[in-house]
This record gives C-alpha cells, sequence and structure tokens, in this order.
C-alpha cells in the first residue's frame, strides 16, 4: 500500500471522471469503457509510482536525507527484485484491461495504452529518465490531463471535441501542480543525486510561481469553456474547490522546512481530486436533471 501511494491516486481517478461527465454531456456515456478506463488509469498509476520508487532508489535518487513520504525500496520494506515484479504485474493488468479498450476504441488506444505504460516506466527508468532532464511537468500535464480525459471521452463517443482537451489541460494543471509540491519538496536531494526536474533547474521562487499559474489556469478553465464553448453554468461548480486550495499554496509560499510541504502535497491532491469530482458532476448534471 506504501508503494501504490494512494494519496496520489485523486490524480488517475479525476480525469477519468471528468472525460466521463463529458460524455454523458454529449450523450454518449457507456458505463463498461468508463469502468475499464478507471481501472486501467488506477493500474497505470500504481504502476509509475512502483516503476519511481524502484528507479529511484536504484539511482540514489532516494536517500535516507529526503524529506517525503516513505519509499518502500529505500526503507527496506521491499526488496527491488520485488518490486520488479510489482511492476511488471500491474502494468501487466493495465494492459489486459486496456485491451478490452482497444476493441472498443481502435489503434488510437492501443496507441495511447501503450505510450502511457512506457512513459510509466522511462518517467524515473530507461537510459534517459526524463523526470531527470526538466520534463516531468510536461510529462504529467499531457498524461494525466489531455491523454487521460481525452482517451476516456473518446472510447464512449469514439470522436474528441477540442473542448474535451480544454477540461484536459483543467485536470493536467492541478496533476502537475502535484508533482510541483513533491519536487518543490525535493529539490535539495534531488539535486544532490543529479536528478534535474524542473524545480531544479528553476529554484525555488519559479518553482512558487508555477505552482500559482497551474492553480489559475485550473480554476479559470470552467468560465472560459462556458464562453467559448457553451459549457453548462453547472461546471463552475468545479471553482468550489477554492476552498482546499488556500492551505496549500500559503504553505507552498510560508515554508521553512521542506517537510512541511508534506501536507501542501496532500492538499493539493484532495484538491484535484475535488475538483475533478465537481466538474465532472458540472457537465452531468443537466443530462441528469434532463432525465428526471
Amino acid at each position: 500500500m506504501l508503494a501504490a501511494r494512494p494519496k496520489t491516486l485523486h490524480a488517475a481517478a479525476a480525469p477519468v471522471l471528468v472525460g466521463s461527465g463529458l460524455a454523458l454531456s454529449y450523450g454518449q456515456f457507456r458505463l463498461l469503457p468508463f469502468l475499464a478506463a478507471l481501472l486501467g488509469a488506477l493500474l497505470i498509476q500504481i504502476g509509475t509510482n512502483l516503476a519511481n520508487d524502484y528507479s529511484d532508489y536504484v539511482r540514489g535518487a532516494d536517500t535516507e536525507d529526503r524529506k517525503g513520504f516513505v519509499r518502500v525500496a529505500q526503507a527496506g520494506l521491499i526488496a527491488p527484485h520485488h518490486l520488479r515484479i510489482g511492476i511488471v504485474v500491474t502494468f501487466g493488468l493495465a494492459a489486459l484491461v486496456g485491451l478490452y479498450l482497444v476493441t472498443v476504441g481502435g489503434w488510437p488506444i492501443l496507441v495511447i495504452g501503450l505510450a502511457s505504460i512506457a512513459a510509466g516506466v522511462l518517467y524515473t527508468g530507461g537510459p534517459w529518465p526524463f523526470g531527470y532532464h526538466g520534463l516531468g511537468d510536461p510529462f504529467v500535464f499531457v498524461f494525466f490531463g489531455l491523454v487521460a480525459v481525452g482517451g476516456t471521452f473518446y472510447v464512449q463517443a469514439l470522436h474528441l471535441p477540442l473542448d474535451v482537451l480544454l477540461a484536459g489541460a483543467a485536470m493536467g494543471s492541478l496533476s502537475t501542480a502535484i508533482l510541483v509540491v513533491n519536487n518543490l519538496r525535493d529539490r535539495g536531494t534531488d539535486r544532490q543525486a543529479g536528478k534535474h526536474t524542473l524545480a531544479v533547474l528553476l529554484g525555488e521562487r519559479a518553482t512558487q510561481i508555477e505552482y500559482t499559474l497551474l492553480l489559475v489556469l485550473a480554476m479559470a478553465i470552467p468560465p472560459f469553456g462556458m464562453a467559448a464553448y457553451g459549457w453548462p453554468s453547472t461546471t463552475l461548480l468545479a471553482l468550489g474547490s477554492l476552498t482546499l486550495a488556500w492551505r496549500p499554496l500559503r504553505t507552498v509560499w510560508r515554508y521553512r522546512d521542506p517537510v512541511e510541504l508534506n501536507t501542501a502535497l496532500a492538499g493539493t491532491s484532495r484538491l484535484t481530486g475535488l475538483y475533478g469530482l465537481l466538474l465532472a458532476a458540472g457537465f452531468a448534471a443537466p443530462s441528469l436533471l434532463s432525465a428526471t
């Protein structure tokens, strides 16, 4: 359970809810593809977490000096070779779920599935881990935002309107904000280990600004979607998640010890989950109300 990092699973589930809420608003919601997309997203997130735990330990990025939550390989709770087995099993199960989705959505879903699994492994693994070269932030934005929301919608509707990608950008922004807090906390130990995350490259102040802008972008998207694409006014429900934004935002700007950022990390994850749930409900509400 520690290796799976349950507190990060909001980032996997929320985009699937948003994509399905959009599908419902288009009158094209399908239950089985929704459930398969949700299960597949959770498995890929868990597999990515396991792969990161293993690769960061092998590369020496996880040491006793890190300020974050427990990493099972570094703590000696799971042997690295057992962790490798967990990675293979988890991604293997995700691939099995993906086979069903490919029968529904065709080759685009095959490409998305293979790319998602490859990205999960290569984020901190492989000969050139892009998470070590400042590319983790765009990776999360694309795969946990645009791809997750767009792919979920596509397996139900079999087409992809532009406003689906706009909703994906909202979820991608908040998922990236989770990573930004994580990397801000680990800036010192990552620099020592040669892990050049964007937080290491930009520095503290620019990383704090990046975090703030990501939250602002996510909150600006629902009203923009109303104006540009005729989204229902109920999508403004997503702004209710602002109640969870203030505390992690304040911590990001005022922390003195990086350990304090663990609370901001958990808070940003909860914010992402609530935002996704409310935005999905906002998309679905008109269709559900008209049906009653």
